[in-house]
């Protein structure tokens, strides 16, 4: 009998089982149309009831509708009605906060205030208080104003007016944050340029800014010589900002051609702001803040008046902050969370704001100790470096009631806020330039931030349907772009609304850049969104997690591997040591395999242990074909790990003299052998 044949018994059979799914079928129909029917009834009882109740009893009509309505929301979608009940504390919280926020944005957009106009107000409410303090200096709130007003005073006398751009290049000191103050009373646009960069990325930054004069620490003279010494700065006036404690030190000697601005600062007259207030000034540019760079050359993300005041603000309301907090800010000051979250608490609310130069893992608590920290910044990896270090009990010693930031990851979360003892953490999530902003306010590990449930088309903010790995979108049959639902993982975009501060998107200097990050007719024709280049994942609360960066995640053996969820398993393993993941492509091999790169100077990984670990806690598909060590992992001054330079260099065991370990078929990791490496790069390994 042939295939196709079949036996009178087995058509049967099958006839008998299309009745029995057809029967089934309409079964359920008439199930879900007699459910259906069930709750129109419960609903038009319930309607009628609350009809009746209300006529005779009007004063309590109100009531009744509400209770109504109730009822009928929690007989057509209980899961929603569970988390409002759920949330209804959270979100009530958060409203009256939001609320605030938004008023004091629109008096100030309304008003005209620019963050100079804002810091005079404080300077003048309160102009014996400490502003800005580190180390042993400080600078009350008077000195830093009258600094700022000298800047203003002697670069409008050297010709600088309204829209020209100023590049800013220096370690963090007091007068920073006052430099730039007093450019903008001029409307003149400060870049703050990364003091890590050298050579072409810092060449491409002052340029790409337009900048018309550069000032300049006389601790990175040596990064402008080779420039200079190439005739690639020689049409840009220099300005050299030499502290009095270092002048005639070898190193920091004045610079040929540039102009000692300290000693011309200390005969300037002040300039204080004029009287009258321009409409529309809120909107104006401020700064250039300049993104990572993790993926090319730095690009100048916009930030207007406006905006500096949204950041800043944003966290002091909904976190809840006062004027009486004394902030200890140990991130780099031309980065958005040192430069203008963390020193935007002295600026606009008129707290003290504690810096330090570098970051210190070391003296961290001290420095919070010592200067009776109550709020402490931290970003990135600097929760783990704390970790990292040796135990104390003079790590509790501090009266720090709330630490805030980005980047703490949920695997350290808990037992970072157990050893040292943080009553509250305010987690942020948001871009330099980006409008997709969340905060949790609520202490929930590992959240990013939250929406009321109710709240998806008040806030700008979506997750949208995509492919994991290549990060590109979903789309219905319409064309239009496909919301997640709860549990699913997606793209995080934000409505750009130029109207609401909470929702503008002022892009980069360059424009073309700027498009690159925008998806035009998402839901609709003509709307637009802010491309975050993050996946997230949200839940039945409202609650987001953060899951990878598109393009971060790769593709092996059919699978998507992310790699976050790899990184968080070695880091956790080799304790807690830096530790980035990445697909590496081999030669005639589909997808990308996965390679760790551990940072591990004395080389003591157990990498049998580290075997063990992996294989019973990832699938084979997600584990690491190849495993580096390394002494240090080259990252961006934010503690952004590079990634695009170690897939680059992949396992080239010729080129490369870190050790470099290959999975093997018992699932051991064993060093890279010579063979090995041939039989991968000719595509004969049988992968």
């Amino acid at each position: 009998m042939s295939e196709n044949e079949k036996r009178p018994d087995l058509e049967d059979q099958d006839q008998d089982q299309n009745q029995e799914q057809a029967g089934g079928r309409k079964m359920e129909i008439l199930l879900e149309l007699n459910l259906k029917q069930k709750l129109a009834t419960r609903l038009g009882t319930i309607l009628l009831a609350t009809v009746i109740f209300g006529a005779f009893c009007w004063d309590n009509a109100l009531a009744s509708l509400t209770l109504g309505a109730v009822v009928a929301l929690l007989l057509r979608n209980p899961t929603f009605v569970f988390a409002l009940v759920m949330t209804a504390s959270r979100d009530l919280k958060a409203f009256q906060r939001f609320v605030a926020l938004n008023i004091y944005l629109l008096r100030k957009d309304r008003g005209g205030f620019t963050v100079a106009r804002c810091f005079q107000d404080q300077a003048r409410r309160r102009p014996k208080k400490t502003c800005f303090v580190m180390d042993d200096r400080h600078l009350s709130f008077a000195e830093a104003l009258e600094f700022s007003q000298k800047i203003a005073g002697y670069f409008s006398d050297r010709g600088l007016e309204r829209g020209d751009c100023v590049a800013l290049l220096m370690e963090t000191r007091l007068e920073y944050p006052c430099i730039w103050l007093g450019l903008s009373q001029l409307g003149v646009i400060t870049a703050l340029i990364n003091s890590n960069l050298r050579g072409e990325s810092l060449l491409h930054s002052i340029k790409v800014a337009n900048a018309k004069a550069l000032i300049v620490g006389s601790e990175l003279l040596d990064v402008l010589v080779s420039l200079r010494e190439k005739e690639q700065l020689d049409e840009v006036p220099i300005y050299q900002y030499t502290d009095d404690e270092v002048r005639g030190v070898a190193g920091h000697d004045l610079l040929p051609g540039a102009v000692d601005l300290v000693t011309a600062l200390k005969t300037q007259k002040k300039l204080e702001l004029p009287s009258a207030v321009c409409p529309g000034e809120a909107r104006s540019k401020l700064l250039y803040v300049y993104t990572s760079g993790t993926t090319g050359l730095p690009k100048a993300a916009v930030i207007t008046n406006l905006r500096f005041l949204f950041m800043s603000a944003g966290s002091y309301y909904m976190l809840k902050m006062s004027s009486d907090d004394v902030v200890y800010d140990p991130l780099p000051l031309y980065h958005t969370a040192g430069g203008i979250v963390g020193v935007g608490n002295a600026i606009l609310n008129g707290s003290t704001v504690v810096l330090r130069k570098k970051f210190s893992a070391r003296n961290f608590w001290l420095d919070c100790d010592r200067h009776n920290c109550t709020v402490a910044q931290y970003i990135g990896e600097l929760c783990r470096y704390l970790l990292a270090t040796s135990y104390s009990p003079d790590q509790q010693k501090h009266n720090l009631r709330l630490m805030y930031g980005n980047g703490l990851r949920p695997q350290i979360w808990s037992q970072f806020v157990r050893r040292f003892g943080i009553p509250h953490i305010g987690e942020i999530y948001g871009a330099t330039e980006g409008n997709s902003n969340l905060i949790n306010i609520t202490n929930r590990v590992g959240a990013i931030g939250f929406v009321p449930v109710y709240g998806s088309s008040l806030y700008p903010v979506q997750v949208l349907r995509c492919d994991e790995y290549t990060g590109e979108l979903l789309k219905d049959s319409k064309g239009h772009c496909i919301r997640c639902q709860p549990g699913q993982a997606g793209l995080l975009v934000g409505k750009v609304d130029a109207r609401r501060a909470v929702s503008a998107f002022h892009g980069y200097a360059d424009k073309g850049a700027s498009e690159q990050k925008l998806l035009r007719n998402v839901f609709t024709s003509g709307d637009v969104f802010f491309n975050s280049g993050d996946m997230v994942v949200r839940d039945i609360l409202g609650y987001f997690y953060f899951k990878d960066r598109t393009g971060d995640t790769f593709r092996w053996r059919g699978e998507n591997v992310a790699t976050q969820e790899v990184e968080a398993i070695i880091t956790n393993c080799v304790g807690l040591e830096d530790c980035v993941v990445y697909g590496v492509q081999i030669p005639h091999v589909e997808g990308k395999a996965g390679m760790a790169a551990i940072v591990d100077p004395e080389r003591k990984v157990d990498m049998d242990y580290l075997s063990v670990v992996l294989r019973g806690s990832l699938p084979p598909y997600a584990r690491p074909l190849f495993i580096r060590l390394l002494d240090e992992i080259p990252r961006t001054a934010t503690f952004k790990l590079k990634k695009r330079e170690l897939a680059k260099e992949a396992y080239d065991i010729g080129q490369l003299s870190d050790p470099i370990y290959y999975l093997n078929r018992d699932g051991i990791y064993r060093p890279l052998s010579q063979e090995q490496h041939e039989l991968l790069r000719s595509g004969k390994a049988g992968l």
